[in-house]
């Protein structure tokens, strides 16, 4: 009922730099990108900070995913929504079942840095 939005997930590609290191691209050709639903996104904090060069605001969003699901999100991930591209803020919470131990539900929050 209250699970209706969705993302896209968005996650890095690898290429190995000079050093020869195996790195994460970020370029259009070596992400991919897999559509995400049964989620529901509240707001969860707005923080500004003023100097003398720049107004700084970072804005996080909660989000949920339905019982029962999964979605294959990890913190390394960048995150498309509602014509943004926001970034996954700490880890990703997998909740078990208590009773079962599959999983329940999905919960991490995602922010965007402007400034």
């Amino acid at each position: 009922m209250f699970f209706f939005d969705s993302v896209v997930r968005v996650r890095a590609g690898t290429r190995v730099d000079r050093g020869g290191n195996t790195v994460e691209d970020w370029s259009d050709g070596a992400v991919s990108r897999l559509s995400i639903g049964q989620l529901n996104i509240q707001p969860a904090s707005q923080t500004e900070t003023q100097d003398a060069t720049r107004n700084a605001v970072v804005t996080g969003w909660r989000v949920q995913s339905e019982e029962g699901t999964a979605p294959d999100i990890t913190a390394r991930d960048r995150i498309e929504w509602d014509g943004m591209v926001l970034t996954v803020q700490g880890e990703v919470a997998k909740w078990p079942d208590p009773v079962s131990g599959s999983p329940h539900h999905t919960e991490f929050t995602m922010v965007r840095a402007t400034g």
